[in-house]
């Protein structure tokens, strides 16, 4: 990698940061990432059953040696076994990696959606007219939860899908966070933070 290319790499990071804290700062944009982050988190823990309807009563249950199976996989690549079982009246969660997985990639899912966010009430700040980021830039932020909770919407049309099928929605994952992290770097190093 050339030095050009890498002080290029490195302001674009920086500017991301700097637009990423932005959007933390403005309540607007705020408030877009923390229902956005939120939301796509308990889908994505509904989707793939560690939220689901309790039965009332409050209990937490932790399994033996549970640091030791944290990291223990359950179904596949990305898919890994609960430790902990919270039922808090009419919810049971269950506590896996899987909900550490899910937390980042709402992360990275309400950063994409604030700064598109930014980008559409504040089109001069975020360089839209001049550039092809901007709202196209979240398409990736809304296409990720088809590798996440892909299967789920296949059984609720009532597809039967082959096994290739569905490792494919699993191996899609890496590349949903790929694109997210992509699209929130191209948005965010178009952020000016003094005129928005």
């Amino acid at each position: 990698m050339s030095e050009r290319t890498a002080t290029g790499v490195g302001s674009a990071l920086r500017r991301t940061r700097d637009a990423a804290m932005l959007t933390i700062r403005r309540r607007d944009a705020a408030l877009v990432f923390t229902v956005t982050t939120a939301g796509y988190l308990l889908v994505y823990l509904w989707a793939i059953g560690h939220l689901a309807p309790g039965l009332g009563g409050f209990e937490v249950v932790v399994v033996d040696g549970a640091v030791g199976q944290l990291f223990t996989q359950a179904r596949g690549p990305l898919a890994f076994r609960p430790v902990a079982r919270v039922s808090l009246g009419p919810l049971t969660y269950l506590f896996s990696l899987n909900t550490v997985l899910g937390a980042g990639i709402a992360a990275l899912v309400g950063l994409n959606l604030a700064l598109s966010y930014l980008a559409y009430t504040s089109p001069r700040a975020c360089g839209v007219g001049s550039q092809s980021a901007g709202l196209l830039a979240s398409v990736p932020a809304l296409l990720s939860g088809s590798a996440c909770c892909g299967p789920v919407v296949l059984v609720v049309l009532g597809i039967q899908a082959s096994s290739v099928l569905l490792t494919a929605f699993q191996l899609l994952l890496p590349v949903a966070v790929l694109a997210l992290v992509v699209s929130l770097v191209l948005v965010g190093r178009q952020v000016n933070g003094e005129t928005v």
